[in-house]
């Protein structure tokens, strides 16, 4: 038998935004469990979803961005990686874009690596990494102009067997960083033989 997540949404009662943020809101559900289990009131936050690049090159070396994140008050080593914020735009397109506005980097191949929530008891976030290769800089004229946290970020290739020796030594923290190189040393181990496409459906 095949493990796999499954949708199963429970009746919603009420609804109400508790914060109307900047980028996501803090929504309070009230939702029928069914049978005995009644009513009860859940906060999480909503939120539009992002994508995440595990970009390698081809002497297995992964792309690493050192960028500081507020709400831990640390500076962490992330993959290139952006929010789903543009109507309408796939989630390999906004890859795509991320890669490049924040790596000046365009890949030629692109696979979906792996999917996770972030925080599926507070949060419907949803994250979509994907495995980029064959990798080139964007030319000089359509370099972004980086701004705010991202304006200083340092960059580094890190060997793959290396990063994944930093993720198991509890070294590196970021979910997309640890999702995504732990994804990718399973996917080299199994020759890459199955790797999603980059344009695979999102499931359940």
């Amino acid at each position: 038998m095949t493990v796999a997540d499954r949708r199963a949404p429970r009746p919603v009662v009420a609804t109400e935004v508790v914060h109307d943020g900047i980028i996501w809101d803090v929504v309070r559900d009230t939702v029928d469990l069914g049978g005995d289990a009644g009513t009860v009131r859940r906060e999480y936050v909503r939120h539009p979803g992002a994508v995440a690049v595990l970009a390698l090159d081809d002497d297995d070396r992964v792309l690493l961005l050192r960028q500081y994140r507020h709400a831990v008050g640390q500076e962490l080593w992330e993959p290139p990686a952006g929010l789903l914020d543009v109507d309408g735009e796939p989630m390999h397109a906004a890859a795509a874009r991320e890669l490049a506005e924040e790596a000046d980097l365009v890949a030629a191949r692109w696979w979906t690596l792996v999917d996770y929530r972030t925080t599926p008891g507070g949060s419907d976030e949803h994250v979509r990494v994907f495995l980029a290769r064959d990798l080139t800089p964007v030319a000089d004229a359509d370099r972004h102009e980086r701004e705010d946290e991202e304006r200083d970020m340092e960059v580094r290739w890190v060997p793959l067997d290396e990063a994944v020796g930093a993720v198991l030594a509890g070294s590196l923290h970021n979910p997309s960083t640890v999702a995504g190189v732990l994804a990718a040393a399973a996917a080299r181990a199994r020759g890459w033989s199955d790797l999603r496409p980059a344009d695979a459906p999102v499931t359940p």
